[in-house]
């Protein structure tokens, strides 16, 4: 067996996921050339919803206002197709919906009883935008499947309040139920969210298979995300290789990808998420679709990188995105990736495949402004890669 020193030497990272309780050993690598610094954002967020606590209290009204502008998310000028399996599901004919037409009948409770009932969730609010402010995190039953699809109806945003997570699969817990004998490699649940918002999801100090995942956490199953957007979510501060200020996935049935499409993280200054790694989304082991997206103004704000430098804390890597693991994807396209930071390395992308056999793809996209604070690979401002071989970049542009 290798010393510690020697894969540091070696820049080979050790992170694996067992079979149902993952410990996550952090990646080593080596230091590169530095990006420049951000630019100061000139945009605004695409929404801005009317806010009522979604409790029936004092801050629900009877008497919503009219019908305001639903929720825009993406990138407009996206030019990726989006394949069958990744689109939004049809809710036309919903199993179950989330209120009685007025936003007091939207509450935290029922948003958490209807994820674990399972099935098509949609909302009924009434017609103005409306955030609902979780008091508990809603948590997927892994035998109310198979499929589980939350529709927001671009209207409905699900706040964590700065204080929890906000949503939870995991096939993994057997508090959530046991229903197959492989729990990291079943095809169930099948969970979708789709036109909504999740804000200020908070995972800080959630150390169940390993944290992170501020908004959302995934183990297991299916995931994907369409046409939805995620402002202001954190997860810890520091650590190595945990991460994921919006979601955090670990293992997805036979490898098959992590679909997100259309959809916005931050979008504007003072929107975007925090983490320690991963600003935006963060995985061990998992493959990624991201299509027509925008992740802007996120950061990875942890010191030490992984394994942590003696004396810090570790973490600071993928200012948008950070991908650990061993044979895995990542492509991009049609996608914005701007004005997201790491202390350490991958200012937009960390990417380390352990066994060197993981890819990436890079199409009809713009990488820019995404400044890497110590290290990033040559060639691919705001990358920090290591894999099969260099990723491949068409029809885009890296600055």
């Amino acid at each position: 067996m290798m010393s510690l020193a020697a894969l540091l030497v070696l820049g080979v990272a050790t992170a694996t996921l067992p079979a149902c309780a993952p410990t996550e050993p952090a990646p080593a690598f080596e230091p590169g050339a530095s990006a420049s610094p951000v630019a100061t954002p000139t945009t605004a967020p695409t929404e801005a919803p009317q806010t009522r606590d979604g409790l029936g209290g004092p801050g629900a009204s009877a008497s919503p206002k009219p019908a305001a502008k639903v929720l825009a998310a993406g990138n407009p000028n996206g030019r990726a197709t989006v394949p069958a399996e990744a689109r939004a599901v049809d809710a036309s004919k919903p199993t179950r919906t989330i209120g009685t037409g007025t936003p007091a009948s939207c509450t935290s409770a029922a948003v958490v009883k209807a994820v674990a009932a399972g099935g098509v969730i949609t909302f009924n609010c009434g017609p103005a935008p409306l955030t609902i402010k979780m008091t508990a995190t809603a948590k997927v039953r892994n035998a109310n499947g198979p499929k589980i699809v939350l529709d927001g109806g671009g209207k409905v945003t699900l706040s964590g309040q700065g204080q929890r997570r906000i949503l939870y699969m995991n096939t993994c817990d057997e508090a959530q139920g046991f229903t197959t004998a492989h729990c990291q490699n079943q095809d169930h649940p099948q969970l979708t969210v789709q036109n909504l918002t999740f804000a200020d999801g908070n995972s800080t100090a959630e150390k169940a298979e390993g944290g992170g995942g501020g908004a959302i956490f995934v183990r297991g199953g299916r995931f994907k995300v369409v046409n939805s957007r995620f402002v202001r979510n954190r997860c810890d501060r520091n650590g190595p290789d945990l991460g994921g200020a919006a979601i955090r996935v670990l293992s997805q049935f036979e490898n098959k990808p992590v679909y997100v499409v259309s959809s916005t993280f931050g979008g504007a200054s003072g929107q975007g998420g925090s983490c320690s790694n991963g600003g935006a989304l963060s995985s061990i082991g998992v493959s990624w679709v991201v299509l027509n997206s925008v992740l802007s103004h996120n950061e990875a704000i942890g010191s030490g990188a992984n394994p942590a430098k003696s004396g810090t804390p570790g973490g600071g890597s993928g200012g948008a995105i950070y991908c650990d693991g061993n044979e895995f994807t990542v492509r991009i396209a049609g996608t914005i990736i701007e004005n997201n930071k790491a202390n350490e390395g991958g200012g937009a992308v960390f990417f380390v495949s352990n066994n060197r056999t993981g890819t990436m793809r890079i199409e009809g996209s713009t990488l820019r402004r995404n400044p890497s604070g110590q290290f990033e690979t040559r060639g691919f401002p705001g990358i920090f890669f290591l894999g099969a071989q260099n990723p491949t970049v068409t029809n885009s542009k890296l600055s």
